[in-house]
């Protein structure tokens, strides 16, 4: 690993994954020469990490680890990540370290924190699904064991945590910052129009992702999952996974793609151009069920269950299951005509875009051992 050790940059933050250089981006600014960049490598890609962060003008990580799980699964990576991370908090120690979601560099990160005796801020706390299948529902619960201050992106969220034991006075509700990275993110109106035309999505058109190991892993998922969209008699414009195109290819079911117009992987301001252009969104993602609610547009959730449950209660989100379900809940809701507008009304159940100011107050009081501003559920 290679470090650029700052005594200034006293405010660690961890990430691993694209959606967390996006959640956390809004933060990072606002921390300036105080935040830490702390890039585990759990999904690093040297071109595409470094557009992400070129986005959001981000300087390149402080410190990257190298975070490939290699052929020992999930356990070899946490356990390695927080190895690492430890050492290097002895080395240098930060007065906080932030951590963002449910993924492997989120659990690894907060163990690592609590274990040198550094307080942990955990950004987007209290998801829960109930579904401990979920690799991420267990990193969600024991993230929050060890967080000193959780930042619950909705009522619902606090309430969970509440449910756990969590103390009140550790818990403030401040939103989700992908409401500001969403609206830093998204194109002007005009360079929308000309990523749509790029993408071969002139027109009216639906907008699918897939790449969870829930969809992508079984074949039948995937082929039912599949088949429906070539169904629908709508343009689906499919950005494809590389987990998701390695799966097709094992799973022989290359003909359905060419049903559809798949492209590349794309960046997050191109995604939120096609997202916005879209009738209609196709998803498995977990960012996605948010960043419909920004962009007010309905969103079908491919998955048995959802850690959202504030998305779908709000109108903009439906779980289905791949197959006849999705293909009959996709023509229902291209065929009503009164849904973008009952949207477009709809407020985003995830704040009002000010997040990441109030995590940023959370953050440098713990690391200035000063009082947390704010109040805590209920008082």
């Amino acid at each position: 690993m290679n470090g650029i050790p700052s005594d200034r940059r006293d405010v660690a933050v961890v990430l691993g994954t694209r959606p967390e250089i996006i959640k956390l981006a809004p933060l990072i600014r606002l921390l300036g020469d105080r935040a830490r960049i702390v890039h585990t490598g759990q999904h690093y890609d040297s071109a595409l990490s470094s557009t992400f962060f070129a986005n959001f003008g981000l300087p390149h990580p402080h410190l990257l680890l190298d975070g490939a799980t290699g052929p020992w699964g999930r356990g070899a990576q946490i356990g390695s990540l927080t190895a690492e991370l430890a050492r290097s908090f002895v080395t240098d120690p930060p007065r906080a370290v932030v951590v963002q979601g449910d993924t492997n560099s989120t659990s690894a990160g907060a163990q690592a924190a609590h274990y040198c005796g550094i307080p942990v801020v955990h950004v987007e706390a209290g998801l829960r699904s109930g579904d401990r299948a979920m690799p991420e529902e267990i990193n969600r619960l024991v993230v929050g064991v060890l967080a000193d201050v959780h930042c619950a992106a909705t009522e619902q969220a606090a309430a969970n945590l509440l449910a756990t034991g969590t103390a009140p006075e550790r818990i403030r509700v401040t939103g989700n910052t992908v409401v500001e990275a969403t609206l830093m993110s998204l194109p002007d109106p005009a360079e929308r129009d000309r990523i749509a035309h790029e993408h071969g999505a002139d027109g009216a058109f639906v907008l699918a992702t897939v790449h969870r190991p829930e969809n992508t892993d079984s074949p039948e998922r995937l082929q039912a999952l599949l088949t429906a969209l070539a169904d629908l008699g709508e343009r689906v414009v499919m950005p494809l996974h590389p987990r998701t195109r390695a799966k097709v290819k094992q799973f022989g079911l290359e003909h359905l793609l060419e049903r559809l117009t798949v492209t590349d992987p794309v960046d997050h301001p191109t995604f939120l151009a096609l997202a916005d252009r879209a009738r209609l969104l196709v998803s498995d993602s977990g960012g996605v069920q948010e960043e419909a609610t920004v962009l007010k547009k309905p969103l079908l959730v491919v998955r048995t269950s959802t850690e959202r449950p504030e998305a779908v209660t709000a109108g903009f989100s439906r779980l289905v299951e791949p197959g006849r379900p999705l293909l009959d809940a996709a023509r229902a809701a291209l065929a009503d005509t009164d849904l973008h507008d009952r949207l477009a009304g709809t407020a985003s159940p995830y704040g009002d875009g000010t997040a990441s100011q109030q995590i940023h107050a959370l953050a440098t009081a713990l690391a200035d051992r000063a009082p947390l501003p704010g109040a805590a559920p209920g008082r």
